[in-house]
């Protein structure tokens, strides 16, 4: 499959699956405490920074934006689906939501004080990874931090139904030294590491969370 292709199952899969998938997991029904805890020091990280505001790149639906918003932060959200994007901007109209990619973020150097990447590289292979991490080490100041949110394992599945839909996704699975040598190789220096077992019904695998930051 090409990637061009691979980006446009994508963008469509959410794109139909928006509404509903805003309904089954919006909020923070499958978010346990230690990743709310992990998210709070990162939001209070950035802020103590004072380097700029956040970018939730990946937002989806915008359930996280939301959160830190919620808890003080200066956050914005992108996504690739105008789908995800248009629920976004209807759930939570106070905030700032964007349609546009990770592998080419339509932000200046240095802008942002924080990213957050909460499962947004779920659907893509390797190489793509290193052109997110690269993206993200661009758009952060130096002292910047940053937050991404994985799935643990070290396989490639195929979605053909998700969220009382028919998608076209693949969901790929990392152990977590290889997302840290990826992030190790964009650039950054990882800070903290938190691993833990599926939780409910919707995770049927180990979650990752790792945070870094862009030197000096």
């Amino acid at each position: 499959m090409t990637e061009d292709l691979r980006v446009h199952q994508t963008r469509a899969s959410y794109d139909t699956v928006a509404v509903d998938y805003h309904r089954l997991i919006g909020g923070l029904i499958t978010i346990t405490p230690m990743e709310l805890g992990m998210l709070a020091a990162f939001a209070e990280e950035v802020a103590a920074a004072g380097l700029g505001p956040m970018g939730d790149l990946g937002c989806g639906t915008g359930r996280m934006t939301g959160y830190l918003k919620a808890i003080g932060a200066d956050v914005f959200g992108i996504d690739l689906s105008p789908g995800m994007i248009a629920v976004a901007r209807e759930s939570y109209p106070g905030l700032r939501f964007d349609v546009g990619s990770m592998a080419a973020l339509d932000l200046p150097d240095g802008s942002l004080g924080g990213v957050l990447s909460w499962f947004s590289t779920v659907h893509s292979p390797e190489g793509e990874l290193a052109t997110f991490f690269g993206e993200f080490v661009r758009v952060l100041a130096p002292g910047g931090a940053l937050c991404v949110g994985f799935k643990v394992g070290d396989e490639r599945v195929s979605l053909e139904k998700a969220y009382g839909h028919e998608v076209a996704l693949d969901v790929y699975r990392y152990p977590p030294d290889r997302i840290a040598a990826l992030m190790t190789d964009a650039g950054f220096v990882e800070t903290a590491r938190l691993v833990r077992a599926g939780h409910g019904e919707m995770e049927n695998t180990p979650q990752g969370f790792l945070m870094a930051r862009k030197p000096v």
